[in-house]
């Protein structure tokens, strides 16, 4: 499967609930649907079939607000049905909500309130530490959401217990909803900050680079002792030059011009990297 490829028939998926649904978190979504691709198509052993297995994988989206990227991923995985997330997304009643919402079978927990998903997975982690398991705990931060101190305290327990099971994705964007985050809250020194935790850090040059990202989940499994961080500089609203590197687009819903400027385009980017 070709994985970057999946990524921009990924983003057409994504694009098309927040269109239906007229609400979306739509750059945010767009910066880590690489991440998260790679995370659910090559790296994590979760499926429908071994969804309630204690031994799957597991995965947090701690930052919440990105959702339409992840009910695009757990569409096309089988969790659930695109035709129907599309029609019912954002409607009043409907459990298709704008964040995880863990009656939904693939999702782990309820997040949204930023800075609970690596507090929460350093849990996961001890327990199956403690229970002897081999499977390993996944996230993916938002570096805005990095303000939030919870964070700190799981990453501070996290390397002290040594949890070599969990690995944490920084979304590396640079934008938050307020701008850009080096004059909102400054992380400059975050690879410094994380790894006085006693946690490994990869930074990834590319986060939208497929190759790049395996790499850096291959040195996250094969790192004992510690667990670690992946710093992935990301573009928000990568895919389109309608949103890349815009704190407008944080959460937007796109004009019927700028929708079929992105389809448009996702589909040369698309065909650019479908012969790699």
């Amino acid at each position: 499967m070709n994985l970057k490829a999946l990524a921009y028939d990924l983003r057409k998926d994504c694009v098309d609930i927040i269109m239906a649904g007229g609400a979306g978190h739509i750059g945010g979504d767009m910066s880590m649907m690489e991440v998260i691709t790679t995370l659910y198509f090559d790296e994590m052993n979760i499926s429908v079939d071994n969804m309630n297995c204690p031994d799957r994988d597991y995965f947090v989206l701690s930052k919440g607000h990105s959702m339409e990227a992840y009910y695009a991923i757990l569409c096309k995985k089988g969790f659930l049905d695109l035709e129907d997330v599309i029609k019912n997304f954002s409607r009043y009643g409907s459990k298709y909500i704008g964040h995880p919402n863990n009656k939904l079978p693939g999702i782990e927990m309820n997040s949204g309130s930023l800075g609970h998903g690596l507090p929460v997975c350093v849990g996961i982690a001890l327990g199956n530490k403690m229970d002897k398991r081999t499977n390993r705990v996944y996230t993916i931060i938002g570096d805005g959401e990095l303000a939030e101190g919870s964070n700190y305290e799981g990453f501070m327990a996290a390397g002290h217990y040594k949890l070599d099971n969990l690995c944490a994705v920084i979304d590396r964007n640079r934008l938050q909803i307020s701008g850009n985050t080096e004059d909102v809250m400054g992380h400059d020194d975050l690879i410094k900050r994380i790894a006085s935790f006693n946690w490994n850090v990869v930074e990834v040059e590319d986060g939208n680079d497929v190759d790049q990202l395996k790499e850096a989940f291959k040195i996250a499994r094969e790192t004992k002792g510690m667990p670690t961080a992946i710093v992935a500089n990301t573009v928000k609203g990568k895919g389109s030059a309608v949103m890349e590197n815009k704190a407008s687009f944080h959460h937007h819903v796109p004009t019927a011009e700028e929708y079929a400027q992105m389809m448009k385009d996702f589909e040369a980017h698309k065909e650019e990297v479908s012969h790699e």
